[in-house]
């Protein structure tokens, strides 16, 4: 049960950066396509940093439940 809860959490996460990347590459495209197209970039720009603080909040809590572990300390 642990390893599935755990594997679902990965990918929760992963599709999140996903979604983020997205957002971004289509503020990109927003503002290389129209100047005047600030409204709908900043639109995009603010998804991608709501999706930034929701992945942050979702690590913090899966590391604070110990559904996912940190690696261990490298020396």
């Amino acid at each position: 049960m642990g390893a599935i809860l755990n594997t679902l959490f990965k990918i929760l996460i992963l599709v999140l950066l996903v979604t983020m990347i997205y957002n971004l590459v289509l503020a990109m495209r927003q503002m290389i396509k129209k100047p005047d197209g600030e409204q709908k970039m900043s639109k995009f720009i603010g998804r991608r940093v709501m999706l930034s603080a929701l992945i942050i909040l979702l690590i913090l809590i899966g590391m604070a439940t110990g559904v996912i572990t940190p690696n261990p300390r490298p020396f």
